[in-house]
């Protein structure tokens, strides 16, 4: 039976990879997939600047086609329920409300319930994904639903334009410039250009300063968040949206934190893509271009685990082994690992990371996109 509606519900964890993934999620759906999207977020705050049109105050309000409701999941919280849609996401295994679980199990047809998980590249998550939880209490059947970078999981998500945006953003001089004034910035043509989307690293110093001692004109892109917090008091000076700092083969551009579409942009402008959490990290996949991941800290460093994990896939997708080894070095180091960054190893082997960079998001595109990879699912689980 066709899946013509969506609630999603997000909770805010990590600023902005949370509501990032559901933000996309939630307009592809509507937008390629003509369907009615509810999304709930308990953050409205941090979503606000990814879309600079929400309003943070209004508990209900509509963009892109989105219905964006507020949501206060905190225990004693009052919710009161509508009629859930064809399929209710509980995104990253945040906790439904109480109604809206009561309303889900008296509806005459039950939505498929979905918990959709982390991105991750580890081999048991093919082996995990599409399992079902009945609930203990209630009629209902919760499914797990796996992004991954393998058959047999549910794949990355992707806009079916995506990859033509991108190619003719790079063809057009015009698109440049217009990002360029948008950021306050004013790069030089010759420059290897790098964004710079990070948390706090113990790295960073080191690797401004062998960027600053090297021998390439380095321009790197930084946007307002904790990179940049840091990356001021390495400079001992402020690194506000539209200023810029020199230092001798380095120079440091402030940019404010843009919305998801101009963010791209700056992805595909750049020859290296530092990037965090998940939501970014997909996006820097589909610009094609070398990207150092630096994945959200766990406890007892279970994310050095993944992070292995993607750096093996990576390495077996048909890139050079000196390439693999230099970017496995490199972000050991990045994450936390123990040893320094050794930039001039990576960029040796930019070329040839760029090109396998290129063949690995050809080979992801085959897994089919997220988006709809959820509605086929979806539709086989209605009764």
């Amino acid at each position: 039976m066709p899946i013509r509606s969506w609630d999603i519900f997000c909770t805010v964890i990590d600023n902005f990879g949370d509501i990032g993934v559901c933000w996309r999620l939630a307009r592809q759906l509507a937008q390629e997939h003509g369907h009615a999207v509810r999304l709930w977020v308990d953050d409205l705050g941090s979503f606000a600047r990814l879309a600079p049109e929400i309003d943070a105050t209004r508990s209900s309000q509509r963009l892109a086609g989105v219905e964006v409701h507020a949501w206060h999941p905190q225990a004693g919280a009052p919710f009161d329920a509508p009629v859930p849609h064809d399929v209710v996401i509980e995104a990253f295994a945040c906790h439904l409300p109480e109604a809206f679980l009561a309303a889900m199990a008296a509806a005459p047809r039950k939505p498929v319930w979905i918990n959709l998980e982390y991105l991750s590249a580890e081999d048991w998550v093919a082996e995990h994904h599409g399992m079902n939880s009945p609930h203990p209490r209630l009629p209902l059947v919760k499914y797990f639903f796996f992004p991954g970078f393998a058959h047999g999981t549910g794949g990355l998500l992707r806009e079916s334009m995506i990859g033509a945006s991108r190619d003719a953003f790079r063809d057009s001089a015009a698109a440049h410039a217009t990002l360029w004034h948008r950021l306050g910035v004013q790069p030089t043509r010759d420059s290897l250009k790098v964004s710079l989307f990070a948390y706090t690293n113990p790295a960073m110093p080191a690797l401004l300063e062998q960027w600053r001692d090297g021998s390439t004109q380095i321009e790197c892109f930084v946007p307002q968040g904790p990179a940049a917090t840091q990356i001021e008091q390495w400079l001992g000076a402020s690194l506000a949206p539209g200023s810029t700092h020199h230092r001798a083969n380095l120079v440091v551009h402030g940019i404010p934190f843009v919305r998801q579409e101009h963010y791209d942009e700056l992805l595909w402008s750049c020859d290296v893509n530092f990037v965090r959490g998940e939501d970014s990290c997909v996006r820097a996949h589909w610009a094609a271009r070398p990207m150092i991941w630096q994945i959200y800290p766990q406890d007892d460093n279970a994310h050095h685990i993944k992070l292995d994990a993607w750096l093996q896939r990576f390495g077996r997708a048909g890139v050079s082994p000196d390439a693999s080894a230099a970017l496995t070095a490199f972000s050991h180091a990045w994450n936390g690992y123990g040893a320094t960054p050794d930039w001039a190893s990576l960029h040796a082997q930019l070329p040839a990371l760029n090109t396998g960079m290129d063949r690995w998001q050809r080979q992801l595109q085959h897994l089919g996109d997220l988006a709809a990879n959820l509605v086929a699912f979806s539709e086989n689980q209605v009764k």
